[in-house]
Parts: C-alpha cells; sequence; structure tokens
C-alpha cells in the first residue's frame, strides 16, 4: 500500500519481540485483516476480488492519501493490529493536509499489551513526518482516557456530527458510475 521504508525502526520505536510492523499488503487478505476489523465494526461479504479492487483503489491514490499500517505476529503470520492514516489534502493552511486516524482494532486476545500505544505512536509519527498541520480522530467516549494519554486532547467547542447511511448509493471504484437504491416510499420518509 506504501513503501515499508517509512515504517523504519526511528520511526516505529520499540516494536515487542514476536511482532513486526509493516504496511498493509495484498495478501493480508489470507492473514485474518477482515476478521481483525470484524472486532472493529461490521465488515459485510468483502470478496477477494473486492479486497484487491479496494486495496488497489486506496495505494493508488496520488499524492498518496491511505496509510493501513498492521501489527503482524510473526509465529502465526496473523494480523493481530491495524489502523489507518489518512491524508486529507487541503487548500487551508498553505495547501497543507491534516491526517485522520481511523479504524483502530487490536485482535481481543492480544488487548492490554500496548500494541494499541504502539500504533498510535506510529500513525502520529507518520503525520508529522508528513508535515500535517492537524491530527484527529473519532473515538467511543470509553477509549477517549486511552488517547488522552496517548497526546490527544478533546477540541473544545468544536463538535462532531454524522449523518449515517445504509448502503443507499454506492460510487463504482471501477468506473465512477452512481448506482442508487431502489426508491423509498413516501410514507417510509
Amino acid at each position: 500500500m506504501f513503501s515499508s521504508a517509512l515504517l523504519s525502526s526511528t520511526l516505529t520505536g520499540d516494536v515487542p519481540e514476536g511482532f513486526v510492523v509493516r504496511p498493509l499488503n495484498i495478501g493480508d487478505y489470507d492473514k485474518g485483516f477482515l476478521s481483525l476489523l470484524s472486532q472493529l465494526t461490521r465488515v459485510g461479504d468483502v470478496t477477494r476480488e473486492n479486497f484487491v479492487t479496494r486495496f488497489r483503489t486506496m495505494a493508488d491514490t496520488r499524492p498518496t492519501s491511505y496509510y493501513v499500517v498492521v501489527i503482524e505476529e510473526t509465529s502465526t503470520h496473523q494480523l493481530v493490529g491495524s489502523a489507518t492514516l489518512v491524508l486529507e489534502w487541503k487548500f487551508i493552511h498553505a495547501a497543507g493536509a491534516r491526517a485522520r486516524i481511523e479504524d483502530v482494532v487490536i485482535r481481543h486476545d492480544m488487548r492490554g499489551r500496548k500494541l494499541g500505544a504502539l500504533l498510535n505512536r506510529v500513525l502520529v509519527s507518520l503525520a508529522k513526518l508528513f508535515g500535517v498541520y492537524k491530527i484527529s480522530l473519532e473515538c467511543k467516549d470509553s477509549l477517549i482516557p486511552f488517547y488522552e494519554l496517548n497526546g490527544f486532547k478533546k477540541d473544545e467547542g468544536n463538535n462532531f456530527l454524522v449523518q449515517r447511511f445504509d448502503k443507499d448509493i454506492t460510487i463504482s471504484p471501477t468506473n465512477d458510475t452512481l448506482e442508487t437504491a431502489p426508491e423509498v416510499e413516501q410514507s417510509k420518509i
């Protein structure tokens, strides 16, 4: 997805023995990546073809916008952690970039080993390397203390608002066509 040279030992710091921190790769479909994500949220039915298409779409952004970092357990060759750094290119802040941390997950049986802090440290270091003007994340209230321990703070006066959609509209990454869901009866609106 991106060059592993970015994840130098200087950037990653101390990685616990038996684990490696690296970029997501296409072969991770077979190393439990989707199963790992399902411990965070609903993944849905993602075939190998879907995975490869999405991977290539994300990897081919120019300039690169997606940095999915994983932790692999070397003895089992299975993924035990993952987090994504998304760069958003702006006109503001002297045509700068901001970063968001997304989809942070550690496999249930690996929690409590400071692997989440490791992923957080790696993504923040990458963001600093890229010179972003800010980095943000969204999390459940119960995780705020964890992220505060890792340098984040509530941005008082700013609010996070959301609109959630079921699979009403889909844009196909292969041909940029817009597909809409069947019409909803007016009585259901």
